[in-house]
């Protein structure tokens, strides 16, 4: 039960020669993720430049909000 049989040996070099076998498969690999996450990058920027395109709330004009606080100063007394 301890010992490494045949099998185990063999997986064991299946595992080595696909990650390390090749032409740089795992340098390869490695820059297809980066080239993903600078995608994903890319397009999180895309939707923030979408909202800031868009015109910011404009203030209520003072004279709407002195209306509203002697309504209410009024509706009180």
């Amino acid at each position: 039960m301890g010992a490494l049989s045949i099998w185990h040996i063999l997986a064991i070099v299946i595992v080595v020669a696909l990650l390390f076998g090749g032409r740089g498969r795992i340098s390869g690999i490695m820059g297809d993720t980066a080239k993903g996450i600078k995608a994903f990058r890319e397009g999180l920027k895309g939707e923030d430049e979408a909202h800031e395109e868009e015109e910011p709330a404009k203030p209520l004009p003072k004279a709407a909000a002195k209306t509203t606080s002697t309504a209410r100063a009024k509706a009180k007394g």
